[in-house]
């Protein structure tokens, strides 16, 4: 009799620990059951919207005859933008970062050519893009929140390596172009990092090139150039012994079939990688 009550007592004491432990099990949630029945809360991200400006007109325009000395550095120059490119139809402002100061105003146009910058970054309802203005690497935070700012996308790129005096162009990847350049010379270097095409120039008051492509950059060697800001541009020579070689005050020198298919194909506001 003592041998059958010490079993029963012992069966008792083993289903009554299966109760607790199956208990335990489903308050936890860390059932199978539960786990499977687990719901995902998806969190929008707010959108800040930009500080007013009571006087637009009375902001540096960014351009490249400009300096924005609060504008953010570019940090990091090395890679090439993934093609989105954004137009403001209007005069529209350029901040420090989403929400932040305006620093700056963004034209329409850049030269004779709709302005079309490359974008490097983006926010909920904000886009940070490459600007023209000096110094180079200078970059702004432009919203999108009305239909002020259009976006397009450009599938090209440039790559020019100053040290092979090679130029590259790519079309969603694909290379489209290779050809021998010249560069700046020692003491007038062609700038390095990403830039782009900023505008697109005929001027039949110069017999060097047909087409000139002034780029988003600068020299750091010449305040003014020809009477301009020292702005750096890609465009052709008469000769061809300036290719291969840095014989140039900064500007990059091309063949006349890369400038034919650059002034032709390649539309404004494309990155631009210089290495």
């Amino acid at each position: 009799m003592q041998l059958i009550a010490a079993i029963i007592v012992l069966v008792l004491a083993l289903l009554i620990a299966a109760v607790l432990v199956a208990a335990t099990g489903s308050s936890d949630g860390n059932s199978a059951e539960d786990r499977s029945g687990e719901t995902t809360i998806a969190v929008q991200a707010h959108e800040i919207p930009p500080q007013p400006v009571d006087n637009l007109a009375a902001l540096t325009e960014s351009t490249t005859f400009t300096t924005v000395p609060a504008a953010p550095a570019d940090i990091d120059r090395d890679r090439v933008p993934v093609g989105r490119v954004v137009h403001p139809r209007n005069l529209v402002p350029v901040y420090a970062q989403p929400g932040g100061p305006a620093i700056a105003a963004l034209p329409p146009q850049q030269i004779n050519s709709d302005t079309w910058l490359p974008v490097i970054a983006e926010e909920p309802g904000w886009v940070q893009v490459l600007l023209p203005s000096r110094p180079n690497g200078s970059t702004g935070w432009v919203s999108i929140q009305d239909s002020s700012v259009e976006t397009a996308h450009t599938p090209y790129r440039l790559v020019v390596d100053r040290s092979a005096f090679r130029m590259q162009l790519f079309r969603d990847g694909q290379q489209l172009g290779n050809w021998t350049i010249g560069v700046g010379k020692p003491g007038a270097e062609t700038p390095p990092g990403r830039t782009f095409i900023m505008a697109s120039i005929q001027d039949s008051r110069q017999t060097f090139s047909p087409v000139i492509l002034p780029l988003g950059t600068h020299s750091a060697s010449h305040e003014t150039y020809g009477g301009g800001p020292g702005t750096t541009g890609i465009h052709g020579w008469p000769t061809t012994t300036v290719f291969g070689r840095p014989s140039s005050d900064g500007c990059i020198r091309v063949p006349a079939d890369a400038l034919r298919v650059l002034s032709t194909w390649v539309p404004i506001g494309t990155p631009v990688l210089i290495t």
